[in-house]
Order: C-alpha cells, then structure tokens, then sequence
C-alpha cells in the first residue's frame, strides 16, 4: 500500500509540475541578461583606436577607402545581431555661442535603430598635435624666483665600482635626461679639479652652490681632489676627507646622491692614485678602500661632530651581524609618482647595503621620504632609496643624504624616483588650444527587432 501511495505522490507532483511550467510565461533571455550595449560601444571604440585606425579615419571624413574599411572593422567587431551608427563630430575652439559640435561624417548598417539604443563616445586627437608638458623647476617660488642647482659628478679622472656594466660617464648622461628637466641649472663636473673648486665653495657657472643636489655616479667609489691628497684629509685611509664632504653636505645644505651599494667605501683618482698597490682589491685601479669609516665619518662631519677614527664598524646590510640582504618592494606612495614622471624600474629590487633607521637617533637625521617600504629584519628597520635629512635643534635642516643602497647592477631610475620622491616637482601640462585638433566619435547601438 505505502508504495503505491508514493507512486501517486509522485505522480501529482509530477503531473502538477508539467502543468505550471506550460502555463507559465517565461521571460526572454535577452530580459534575463540583457546585453551592456552602453559597455559594448565603448569597448568597440577603444578597439577600433587601439592601432590610431580610427583616430585616422576621424580626421579624413573625404577618404572613402579609410571609411570603407572602418565599416568592415566595425562590423567585424560587433556580433550580427547588432545595429549601429557611427558619427564623427568636429570639436570647435569658438565662443559667443558658436555651436559646440559640427558633424563631419557618420556610418551605419540600417536605416534607424529602433526605439530603444544606446551611445558611448570617444574623443581622439589628430596625430600632428604634440603634447609638451613643462616641469616645475625644482626650489622655485611662485614669483619665478629661487631654483637650485643639480651637480652630476662626471669626473673623467675617477673611476667606480658597483656599478658593473655601466660607467660613470654613461650613468651621468642618463642622469642628466632625467633630472636636467625638473632643475634651474644642471652642471655635469668633468674632473676631479672642478669638483675641488665646489668643495672650496667656487661656482662653476655662476650657479647657485646652496642647496644643491650632487649625485655621485661612481657607486661605492667617491671622487677625490688632487688639492685634497694630503693631510688631515688622507688620515685614517681618506676617513676623514669623508668627514669634510659631510661637513660640505651641511654647510651648504646639499643633497648627496649615493646610487649604489655601500656610500664612501673607497676614494678615487686615477691621476694620483698611480702604484701598484693603488687598487680596490678587485683589479680596479685608480682608487683607495676607506672601508666602513667612510660612511661613519661622512654621518659625523654631517652631524657637526669633531672628528674621531672610527670605532664604529659596519652599520648597513651585508656585514657585521646584520642580514645580508633583503628583497625590497616600492611603495605605494611611490608607484603613484612613478606613474606621475613617467619612470618605471622594476617594483621588486634587492637591497644589499640599505642602511638601518638607528643612524636617525644615532645622527639626528629624519627620514623624509622613502622609495622602497620598510623591511624589518634582525631586530632593525633597513630603509634602502629613503631621503635623510639633518635637522637641527630648531628644527632647520642642514643637509641631506640618499644612499639608495641597492645591489649591483645599478638603475639609475631609481636614483631618480628618490630625489623626484622627496621634492615632488609638479607638472604642467601645455595648453590645448589648437583649432581643429580633436574629433568627438558616437558609436551608437540597438539590437535588431528592438529590446
């Protein structure tokens, strides 16, 4: 009995179920999901520009063939269901009332599109229009006044290390159309003679030695003047020819550039440092290892410290008891300005000489900006390509350092991207004011047999 009572179940629910879904109206597919014509037209013109093929044919309304073969693009583009019209509307510059748009041509596959459509548009430029926007000058005031100088330190008589597969030479030139845009003056220091005349406080050109930027293209290598080959300055292996760039570093508020490695490890000058035994330990001759007192001594004289030989030791990765090295990953905040300047390095880096937060408290330094976010390791916080600058007790500062503190090879777009981080020169784009410049493309959609 019970499994004929289940059969029966079976059958009226069944029966029941046959029955609603008859009578029962359904709504059409196209109601269920309605194609995005608004999204789809859009698509289609971004489609149709992406090799300037509509840009082109916007501009040449009495070129049948280049209308010809946009209609065959377009149709190709949309599904067989779709109907279309396609008009291009010049974008006139006059005033005083003068209509806004005029069309130029338009394109179609039907006689109207129904009651119901949808329309995207899309503005393109004629390919004779150039674009060129105008750096902000970096340290000029709104008067126009002000501007500092960037110094590129190109000394023919140096030579460098950690900077495998470039030269300084060539690191300078790359420098130089990167950075030259954004400052008042660029001076490229040629020898080791000129750079002793900006130690002494001489202007090369006439420009102006305060605040300036000098970025330093020999990597872990720092050029030295002949004029500077002596005592107090070569005592304690040129440590303390370090110790006066710092003190140079704070006089003048300058902002040293370090763009590779470990900053002051050796001193160089092939024109006097010509024996033997006158070489890095590699087979590059020309230079003298300082070793870690170079960046000590430099953070001192910076400090305004008396002079002391070093006791300090090693302080950034890769010695001492501090990890060797430590992958690195560009900072938001900076890879917002990376799309701002137009620089794109890699986001992913490795930092082999980053120097750790503690010389903040240790030199009375504060890191102001940052390309690279902190990596915590070892019980330290290691900030590789972050701007420090020396502030007094009154809160002034004098002078500024940069060691980037990356491994080799150097990329110098980094270098960039750091000092770029820090003063955050503005951009200004040029006018737009050209006539008959700009078209305005409509792409407008329906379905065949309406919604």
């Amino acid at each position: 009995m019970r499994t004929v009572e289940v059969l029966m179940v079976i059958i009226i629910l069944t029966g029941a179920f046959i029955a609603t879904s008859y009578f029962a109206v359904l709504p059409w597919p196209r109601q269920v999901s309605p194609l995005d014509l608004g999204r789809l037209s859009l698509t289609t013109l971004e489609t149709l520009n992406s090799g300037n093929d509509l840009s082109e044919a916007a501009f040449e309304t009495g070129n049948a063939t280049a209308w010809e073969n946009l209609q065959i693009a377009i149709s190709a583009s949309l599904p067989p269901n779709i109907i279309y019209n396609l008009t291009v509307y010049n974008v006139n510059s006059g005033g005083g009332g003068d209509t806004l748009y005029t069309a130029e041509n338009s394109v179609s596959n039907a006689a109207n599109l129904g009651i119901s459509s949808e329309a995207s548009s899309y503005l393109v430029s004629s390919s004779n229009v150039t674009f060129n926007p105008t750096p902000q000058k970096i340290g000029e005031t709104a008067s126009g006044g002000g501007g500092i100088t960037l110094y590129i330190l190109n000394c023919s008589d140096s030579d460098g290390w950690w900077i495998t597969g470039y030269n300084a030479q060539s690191l300078a030139g790359d420098l130089y159309n990167l950075l030259s845009p954004y400052f008042a003056k660029t001076v490229v220091i040629q020898n080791t003679a000129q750079f002793g005349e900006l130690l002494n406080g001489t202007p090369l050109h006439g420009e102006s030695l305060q605040n300036a930027v000098i970025i330093n293209t020999c990597g872990e290598a720092v050029p030295i003047p002949a004029v500077f080959n002596t005592s107090p300055y070569s005592n304690d292996g040129y440590a303390q020819y370090c110790y006066l760039l710092g003190q140079r570093v704070n006089q003048y508020n300058w902002t040293w550039t370090s763009i590779v490695g470990y900053p002051f490890y050796y001193v160089t000058n092939t024109g006097v440092f010509t024996g033997a035994n006158d070489q890095n330990g590699w087979g590059i001759f020309g230079m003298k290892c300082v070793g870690q007192a170079g960046l000590n001594s430099f953070l001192r004289g910076l400090n305004g410290e008396s002079y002391v030989t070093d006791t300090v030791g090693w302080i950034t990765l890769g010695g001492g008891n501090n990890p060797e090295s430590e992958q690195v990953i560009i900072s938001p905040a900076t890879q917002a300005l990376m799309n701002y300047y137009g620089i794109y390095p890699s986001i992913y880096q490795t930092a082999t000489r980053a120097v750790p937060s503690t010389i903040e408290g240790s030199y009375s330094l504060v890191a102001e900006s940052s390309v690279f976010t902190p990596k915590v390791d070892g019980g330290k916080t290691w900030l590789a390509g972050s701007t420090f600058a020396h502030v007094d007790n009154t809160g002034s500062i004098h002078g500024k350092l940069i060691p980037v503190g990356l491994t080799r090879s150097t990329d110098i777009r980094i270098t960039a991207l750091a000092i770029l981080s820090y003063y955050q020169p503005r951009i200004y784009s040029s006018d737009f004011n050209s006539y008959d410049t700009s078209r305005l493309v409509v792409l407008q959609l329906g379905l065949v047999g309406g919604t």
